[in-house]
């Protein structure tokens, strides 16, 4: 079985003269963060390989994720396949991942993580709000034979305050 868990970027921050990729977290998405990493967290999944977006905001949101999870800073990648906003490159960064990794977590944006979790979970979600962690699980062996599975859980802020 492979679970594949899409964590997008915290709430971001419009007050900086600043490029896409540079943009920082508000307060808000960096308190969040921490509500949706603790919630996580207690759950006690067995994360195999963490990945991010190189943006700043998908970077920090993970950074807390990693503190939370006590998950080594030293395992986890960014790449930029994550920084996509259609999905179309994330759908194929997954399916190419190492069959030795059964759960998997990777930080990103939206549109994508929305059409990601659509395309490939059981349940509609109408917006993967800032923060929203979405998990799929799949009866499959192998990423690259992924296609519909199980949306098996959802956390996002808005249903932890």
């Amino acid at each position: 079985m492979k679970t594949l868990i899409l964590v997008r970027h915290g709430k971001s921050s419009w007050d900086y003269s600043a490029e896409d990729k540079d943009r920082p977290l508000q307060e808000r998405g960096i308190n969040d963060g921490h509500l949706v990493s603790n919630k996580f967290k207690s759950q006690e999944v067995a994360i195999d390989a963490v990945f991010s977006s190189p943006a700043n905001r998908a970077l920090h949101t993970c950074m807390i994720f990693l503190r939370q999870l006590n998950y080594p800073f030293i395992k986890f990648q960014v790449t930029n396949e994550l920084y996509d906003f259609s999905g179309e490159r994330i759908l194929k960064f997954v399916r190419n991942l190492d069959d030795d990794f059964d759960t998997v977590l990777i930080f990103g944006h939206n549109e994508a993580f929305t059409n990601v979790a659509n395309s490939l979970g059981n349940s509609y979600i109408d917006n993967v709000p800032t923060t929203g962690l979405v998990q799929l699980d799949f009866k499959v062996k192998d990423w690259a034979s992924l296609t519909k599975g199980t949306t098996t859980q959802t956390i996002f802020p808005k249903d932890l305050t």
